[in-house]
């Protein structure tokens, strides 16, 4: 079969043509945070040697700093990006579920994002791949501080599509031009089709899923060229696709590793392009990140990914998923590798406990720039960790509720030291479709993951381990829903209307059009885009 990737090899000495010397200005580094959609922590071959289609992933591992004990802010999408942007929980910045296609709002305006920062210290910024925090008006992420956008508003499978991949229960493609009849099915979107982005202007709807990975590095490989030309540091968050459904595969994937082992092959090798196009800027000039956004869609079976040892045993023994919208170990840990030549070290692993929190005040501290006056932060700068001076992270740190049990945002979980607390427990849908009840636990069940990775045996309440923790414990998840309650905090608005759902050709079956593309230019922020279709 033909290699996916053969278009890579070519692409990258025509898009590097140009490229100089780095012209860092006074010092700054460039960054590429790269997100993850649905993966699990053994989605990493070097987190779980079972796992054998990450072999650039790896590398980067090898040439950097691997964290092995790194935690998504939520285990749920909108939340979950909301707070890597921010540095601040859902419980502050109002974001603790997803955002739907009809949604009137999104990321409250109030709340300032890492993008916003990092322009303001001279940065050219670029969003590229899901947003998913808002795409009526000023929610926008060509309003959010990024200067380019590329991408789609939300999840790929919030839209039908003319390439629908693979997902359980499959979905079926976009109606076409004229055809009357629309089939329902559970859990597919039929009546309007994904939108593709450029800016804020719809250059494709349906997306094709078939080609996006090809797209999204292009677009990425061209940002980095603009941004290197203009002697600017830059900031690119590039959100992927993969590995949420439905799953696309270039090919036909070899029997050993089947849809899911094809498309994490495919994401891998995207990371690596995208390490390869940041070291021909000159290895030291770039920071790359790349992590998750929550642990694993378990209820799509085969086409989820792989847990590692964080099997949340005991919410299994009770019925349910202990991976993505839950608050074990499986919906939070996440895979997280941090690179940067000549800063961070090289072949090292850290058991800091860390955050997509921290991205935000990391990066800020790293640019010279100052953090968000007249608000708290979840986040921490963790340069100390990066660096290899240090592997002391949190000393607590909290896991919102995100759809498997409890109110949404709530914090009724947390991790203190190797203590992981509980006061609300509950499992998400399961493969086999069951779910588990919500449990509310006075005192808390607690945990000592050091001795029990897959949470299978909660501390005796009795025992003299548990009743010294728990003061402690007790302590420290007051204060934190003081601190919280005391905070400049923001609500978003959650309503919907048909009206704002993004369509470019509403006379059309699923607001089907193409728009032809022209070549792509810098949004200057300053100036008012012009565009065919505003999402407005």
């Amino acid at each position: 079969t033909r290699n996916p990737w053969s278009w890579a090899v070519p692409m990258l000495s025509v898009v590097l043509v140009g490229f100089s010397a780095p012209r860092v200005a006074h010092g700054q580094p460039n960054f590429i945070v790269i997100l993850a959609d649905d993966v699990g922590w053994g989605d990493l071959g070097a987190n779980w040697a079972e796992t054998k289609e990450t072999p650039r992933l790896d590398q980067l591992a090898a040439e950097g700093t691997r964290f092995v004990d790194f935690h998504s802010a939520a285990s749920t999408c909108s939340p979950s990006r909301a707070s890597l942007l921010t540095g601040r929980l859902g419980a502050r910045n109002g974001v603790t579920h997803n955002f739907a296609v009809s949604s009137v709002g999104g990321l409250p305006l109030n709340e300032t994002t890492l993008a916003e920062v990092l322009r303001e210290a001279g940065y050219s910024t670029a969003a590229i791949g899901k947003w998913h925090l808002g795409h009526h008006g000023h929610h926008h992420p060509s309003f959010r501080g990024f200067d380019y956008f590329f991408g789609i508003p939300y999840s790929h499978d919030m839209g039908c599509t003319d390439t629908p991949g693979y997902n359980l229960p499959p979905c079926p493609p976009c109606p076409q031009h004229g055809t009357a009849a629309r089939v329902a099915r559970r859990d597919c979107y039929t009546d309007v089709a994904l939108p593709l982005f450029e800016n804020i202007t719809i250059v494709q709807q349906p997306a094709n899923l078939s080609s996006l990975t090809a797209r999204y590095a292009q677009e990425a490989a061209r940002f980095i060229r603009r941004a290197s030309d203009s002697g600017r540091p830059f900031f690119l968050y590039l959100a992927l696709a993969h590995m949420h459904v439905p799953l696309e595969v270039p090919s036909l994937p070899p029997p050993a590793s089947g849809i899911y082992g094809a498309s994490l092959s495919e994401m891998d090798s995207l990371v690596g392009w995208i390490k390869q196009v940041a070291d021909s800027l000159g290895k030291g000039s770039t920071l790359l990140w790349f992590t998750g956004d929550n642990g694993p869609w378990a209820q799509k079976c085969e086409l989820a990914g792989r847990l590692g040892p964080f099997v949340g045993a005991w919410q299994r023994q009770r019925g349910g998923s202990s991976a993505k919208q839950t608050t074990w170990e499986g919906g939070h840990r996440v895979p997280a590798v941090v690179y940067w030549p000549g800063h961070i070290p090289a072949n090292r692993t850290s058991s800091a406990l860390l955050s997509t929190l921290d991205i935000f005040p990391t990066l800020v501290a790293l640019a010279g720039a100052s953090l968000p006056l007249n608000r708290r932060f979840d986040g921490l700068d963790v340069s100390p960790v990066l660096f290899g001076w240090s592997d002391v992270g949190h000393k607590v740190l909290l896991h919102p509720n995100s759809g498997a049990a409890g109110r949404y945002g709530e914090i009724e979980a947390l991790r203190l030291a190797q203590y992981k607390a509980f006061y609300t427990t509950g499992g998400a849908m399961a493969c086999d479709g069951s779910t588990g009840p919500a449990e509310h636990h006075q005192p808390p069940l607690i945990f000592n993951l050091d001795r029990d990775t897959q949470e299978r045996q909660p501390l005796d309440v009795a025992s003299s381990e548990y009743q010294a923790v728990l003061p402690a414990i007790s302590r420290a998840y007051a204060q934190a829903l003081e601190d919280i309650m005391t905070d400049n905090i923001t609500a978003a608005d959650y309503s919907k209307d048909p009206a704002v759902t993004p369509c470019c050709s509403p006379q059309h079956v699923a607001c089907r059009c193409q728009v032809p593309r022209a070549r792509p230019a810098m949004l200057d922020h300053r100036q008012e885009p012009r565009a065919r279709w505003l999402c407005l």
